[in-house]
């Protein structure tokens, strides 16, 4: 159920941040979202690794939770002080590249399918952000929040809803 709950809120920060990156949303306001879904996504973390039931699956989920918390929550200590951001465009390659392999892995094992797609699709919007914040490609400034925005509906925000709701399962 947690998952749903993570995803949900991820889903609405990409979806804001995309917003965000389009020029609709100041800096200084995109930081809350970013915050709170920082903070609900390191508590659903630190659920799943010291919970009563946590086990080796949980703890490796909460390290896959950690890394979109620490990205929201650093985009919005960047917009607080505001910086270029080539330190969390360098975090952003980290996730990138432990993305793929934890797709891999999801597909190799034969599913779920749709979070193996969610993965591989996170890659790539991680890579993007890469190249954006890191290398200083401001000529993707654009593309990143058209792919931000589809990313956070079709890999977030739709499958944590649907989780929530029981349509969906892991």
């Amino acid at each position: 159920m947690y998952l749903g709950l993570g995803l949900l809120y991820v889903g609405a920060v990409l979806v804001l941040n995309g917003i965000w990156l389009l020029g609709h949303i100041q800096d200084r306001e995109i930081w809350v979202m970013n915050f709170f879904t920082g903070g609900l996504v390191v508590l659903v973390a630190l659920y799943s690794a010291f919970g009563l039931e946590a086990n080796q699956a949980s703890v490796l989920a909460a390290a896959q939770f950690l890394l979109f918390a620490f990205t929201y929550i650093w985009v919005g200590i960047n917009r607080l002080i505001d910086v270029d951001g080539r330190g969390l465009g360098w975090f952003c390659l980290f996730v990138a590249v432990t993305a793929v392999p934890t797709a891999i892995s999801l597909f190799a094992a034969g599913g779920p399918i749709w979070l193996a797609l969610n993965w591989s699709a996170w890659a790539v919007l991680w890579f993007v952000y890469w190249l954006l914040l890191a290398l200083g490609m401001g000529q993707l400034t654009r593309f990143s929040g058209w792919l931000t925005i589809a990313t956070g509906i079709i890999t977030a925000w739709v499958p944590g809803y649907l989780l929530l709701t029981g349509t969906l399962s892991v």
